[in-house]
């Protein structure tokens, strides 16, 4: 018998990875003379705090939802968290502190962009119907970013 998982769990980590998104755009933006990097790397900023607020919003809305059928509250745990650690900004976090050229702050950008995606699409699996659209659109939105990183390439 699954056992319950609070979506606001899933939620915090979302948010967690939005902040550290925000932070890692904030030092490109202050790290990069290149005007047209900068401009991406700002508005990628301000991206994340966007998404930020809206999976805050979601947290406050969302009650306790049941796991998925096939999963056991510490199995499915240890997912997502094994999710969370592999995530470019928690996995990358020391060389996030280290300097870096404009092509590797790119390449890390586009991972996270991509583990993110991933992310959100574990997640929407996990949250009422009624939140599934506003997960897609976070999706479709880093599918978008990823989009814009590679054309700095």
């Amino acid at each position: 018998m699954a056992g319950i998982f609070k979506a606001n769990e899933i939620i915090t980590a979302a948010e967690e990875i939005e902040t550290r998104g925000e932070a890692f755009y904030q030092r490109l933006v202050d790290s990069t003379s290149d005007d047209g990097a900068k401009e991406v790397f700002a508005f990628l900023r301000d991206e994340e705090s966007k998404h930020r607020a809206i999976f805050h919003a979601m947290g406050e809305r969302l009650a306790p939802v049941e796991l998925p059928a096939w999963a056991e509250e510490d199995e499915f745990l240890k997912y997502i968290n094994a999710m969370i650690e592999d995530h470019a900004l928690f996995r990358l976090a020391d060389a996030a502190g280290k300097e870096m050229t404009r092509e590797e702050g790119i390449r890390m950008a586009m991972q996270f962009e991509k583990d993110t995606m991933l992310f959100f699409a574990e997640m929407r699996e996990l949250v009422p119907n009624s939140e599934k659209d506003v997960v897609k659109a976070c999706i479709d939105e880093e599918r978008s970013h990823l989009k814009r990183l590679m054309a700095l390439q």
